[in-house]
């Protein structure tokens, strides 16, 4: 009997030890995407670019609305993933006490052939302004290692995503780094 329970707590711990035996990312920001052999790709990381526009309405007549956008240069991103497939990051974070909802952002960019936009705010002529306009797409968070979450997408349609993670312990955010991946 004591061998049976001696071989189920050593296989019960070699489970766990297989389930976490991915790396962190090295630097606070970066994501790993899990790929279903077991297997990680660091995704690409872009500097982001703040860009604001008037519509015509606005130019011509005086009414219409005002657009500040996040834009990133290229048309794609490299790293491609089925919609059908599971989809899960590894994000490294300054440490993995906070909810995951509250720092990490998965959001959709429009693209076309020169680069990829996403539109963060809007104001119009009647002083309306809507904040926080990023399409984002649902996942769920769990602690991984010492200070990252494994994330794991719930909506997963196609298009052109971005990844941001911000340091909730930090007052002055540097420059917006954005993680990219495509879902086909």
């Amino acid at each position: 009997m004591r061998k049976i329970l001696l071989l189920a707590a050593i296989s019960f711990c070699g489970t766990a030890v297989y389930a976490q035996n991915m790396e962190e990312p090295e630097f606070i920001g970066e994501c790993l995407m899990l790929k279903p052999d077991h297997s990680t790709v660091l995704l690409e990381k872009h500097a982001t670019q703040t860009r604001s526009a008037m519509n015509a309405g606005m130019v011509i007549t005086g009414f219409g609305s005002i657009r500040s956008k996040l834009q990133i240069d290229g048309c794609c991103s490299a790293t491609k993933v089925k919609s059908g497939d599971d989809i899960q990051f590894i994000v490294r974070a300054v440490d993995n006490n906070t909810d995951p909802m509250a720092i990490i952002k998965i959001f959709e960019f429009d693209s076309n052939k020169k680069f990829r936009r996403a539109e963060m705010a809007s104001v119009n002529t009647f002083g309306t302004t809507k904040t926080n306009k990023l399409h984002y797409l649902a996942f769920t968070g769990k602690k991984y290692g010492e200070s990252s979450y494994l994330i794991t997408l719930k909506d997963k349609p196609p298009g052109e995503y971005g990844i941001t993670v911000t340091n909730p312990n930090s007052l002055d955010e540097k420059s917006t780094i954005i993680a990219t991946f495509s879902i086909l």
